[in-house]
């Protein structure tokens, strides 16, 4: 309905970091080296991993962009970004996470099916904009509402992009009704990120932000916002991001025997290392990285293990300046990751293992193999980086 440009062409892309790795060009897809992760608390929007199903829209006249948001409420409206601004204004410290996020390690157990993501498909950011609440009570949605009168129990996200998925559709995903109106949730209308207007790669000029849940459901570039009474029909919610047991293969699959996943589960990562590494002999390492868990979990532990899991330390847990962090208390980022650090000597070779806990005492599984899915999505399976003795330079005699 937009009318403005909208859906754009793979020759209109905005321009991106050099140091990204780029797992796609069409549709562009691309994460930050590992070590980017660790360098603040607060990614970066250059080095924040970036997701797409299209061409990267073109919405160039803010004038004239409106959004849609109806469905079965009492009072449909058309709103534009000046009544989205006029609306109170939260930040909110959020992690989004790829449900794709190490695939690529998932692979090399047995083939899977999607974007070829090491540890980097993860960014935190501060996320500026009103709340979804705010929005559907003047649709005559209160808060805390189940169900509308008119049976309404899910609000559905439409972008304004363009999947070959859809058939040439719009991206589109829900959540239920009850998360949109909880004023504890959370979820965000957001047009700024980390203090700046949003870029078109991360959603311009409006998206929805739904903190713990998988990034599917944070939609982008947002025409519709639309109650409705079934979750959405979209390619998106019924035939992707979905986890079956490793039997399951493309032979037998049946997708309306999974629920669409939502919340992401507890998930660590060590980026100060690669994977597969050398050091010449024992000396001192610094293991960093970081942890989270969906639904506003808290981390209560990260183990690291530098003997290949016969025994365990407990690392440094932080949030913004090096704070110490409690999980769930009131100083914490529900919201958002955990970085930790620890120090250790290390003598090669042998496995750096890294696990988390988080407040729900759910703990990662320790094989990929047990979680192996034909999708490749939640990996959160131990991190385990491989060190290697390296052989000592030769001296020249000379």
């Amino acid at each position: 309905m937009q009318a403005l440009r909208g859906p754009s062409t793979y020759g209109e892309e905005p321009s991106r970091h050099p140091s990204l790795k780029v797992n796609a060009k069409e549709p562009f897809n691309a994460e930050p080296p590992r070590t980017a992760l660790i360098e603040s608390y607060v990614t970066s929007v250059d080095m924040f991993y970036k997701r797409n199903h299209g061409p990267i829209p073109v919405l160039d006249d803010l004038d004239r962009y409106r959004v849609i948001v109806g469905g079965l409420v009492p009072k449909p409206l058309l709103i534009s970004m000046d009544d989205i601004r006029m609306l109170p204004k939260y930040t909110i410290m959020a992690t989004l996470q790829c449900a794709g996020n190490r695939r690529t390690p998932m692979s090399k157990t047995k083939t899977v099916k999607g974007v070829g993501w090491d540890v980097g498909a993860v960014g935190n950011a501060v996320w500026g904009g009103a709340k979804l609440l705010d929005l559907l009570k003047l649709v005559g949605v209160p808060e805390n509402t189940a169900n509308t009168e008119a049976g309404g129990r899910h609000v559905e996200f439409t972008s304004v992009d363009v999947c070959k998925e859809e058939k040439g559709g719009p991206y589109k995903a829900s959540i239920p009704l009850l998360q949109a109106t909880n004023p504890i949730a959370d979820v965000l209308l957001a047009y700024e990120m980390n203090g700046e207007v949003l870029n078109r790669d991360h959603g311009y000029p409006l998206r929805v932000i739904v903190p713990g849940t998988i990034g599917a459901r944070s939609v982008k570039w947002l025409d519709r916002i639309e109650v409705i009474a079934n979750e959405c029909q979209g390619f998106f919610m019924q035939k992707d991001y979905k986890m079956f047991p490793p039997t399951v293969d493309w032979d037998n699959i049946d997708w309306l025997s999974r629920r669409p996943l939502m919340d992401f589960p507890v998930q660590c990562a060590i980026c100060s290392l690669e994977d597969i590494c050398s050091i010449e002999r024992r000396k001192k390492v610094s293991i960093r990285g970081y942890a989270l868990s969906g639904g506003g979990r808290g981390i209560e532990r990260v183990d690291v293990s530098v003997d290949g899991g016969k025994t365990w330390m407990e690392a440094r847990k932080y949030q913004r300046d090096y704070i110490h962090y409690v999980a769930d208390s009131e100083e914490c980022d529900k919201w958002a990751w955990v970085l930790f650090e620890l120090e250790a000597e290390i003598h090669p070779p042998t496995d750096i293992i890294a696990k988390a806990v988080d407040s729900s005492a759910n703990v990662q599984p320790e094989k990929v193999e047990t979680i192996w899915n034909l999708r490749g999505v939640l990996n959160n399976s131990w991190h385990v980086i491989h060190l290697n003795s390296s052989p000592k330079p030769i001296r020249s005699s000379l």
